[in-house]
């Protein structure tokens, strides 16, 4: 499972304005930054799309869905340019049970 974090403080959607080309119209690419879980010490920084600024991941954990990767051309496995699926990770619920000794 690969895990991301979206902290508090980075819930803001950041747009970024493509220009035309080629006959092609105009986009405006939407982002959040998020931390990606890869098993070192320290998440790595990276850049979460979305659709609009409405639909921003909130602070939390989530996981990559298997459907968000894929085996390029060369053999090796990288995640979906467009599609990424994500979804929250539950947290276990808390019993609020208090056990003391006696």
């Amino acid at each position: 499972m690969l895990k991301i974090e979206v902290f508090q403080e980075d819930v803001n959607v950041n747009a970024r304005n493509m220009p035309p080309r080629d006959g092609k119209p105009g986009r405006t690419i939407y982002e959040q930054t998020a931390y990606a879980y890869l098993g070192g010490k320290f998440p790595v920084q990276m850049r979460l799309q979305v659709n609009s600024p409405a639909e921003a991941y909130m602070a939390g954990e989530y996981e990559v869905d298997n459907s968000s990767f894929i085996v390029n051309n060369f053999g090796g496995l990288e995640l979906k340019r467009f599609g990424l699926t994500i979804s929250p990770i539950a947290k276990p619920a808390s019993s609020g049970a208090v056990t003391t000794a006696k």
